[in-house]
């Protein structure tokens, strides 16, 4: 999709130091099941003029899950839907005790 519109920079971020390292070559690819998806992934990048590769902590990946999330949408067919999760943990107000009143007194 990037080049079709023209664009030949790319920064790529992942939270997976792993596969980072593997397309920096720098890691092996060493599971049969991820050889393929590599391979991939390494051709894609080849095409374009510039290619930068970011690792981000997992602690540290919110916007690049948001990101991701927001590119396979963008890259569905007419008529495809998906679920996009926007905040995966509840958010409540602490509780603070000391504020309650004991109903036995």
């Amino acid at each position: 999709m990037a080049l079709e519109i023209g664009i030949i920079e790319m920064e790529v971020y992942g939270d997976s130091k792993l596969i980072m390292n593997q397309l920096l070559n720098i890691y092996e690819v060493k599971k049969d099941n991820l050889v393929l998806f590599f391979w991939h992934a390494s051709h894609l990048l080849k095409d374009f003029d510039n290619v930068t590769l970011n690792h981000i902590p997992r602690k540290e990946n919110r916007m690049t899950d948001a990101l991701a999330n927001l590119a396979t949408t963008l890259a569905l067919s007419e008529g495809e839907t998906t679920n996009i999760s926007v905040c995966n943990r509840w958010v409540l107000p602490s509780l603070d005790t000391s504020d309650h009143v004991n109903p036995n007194q």
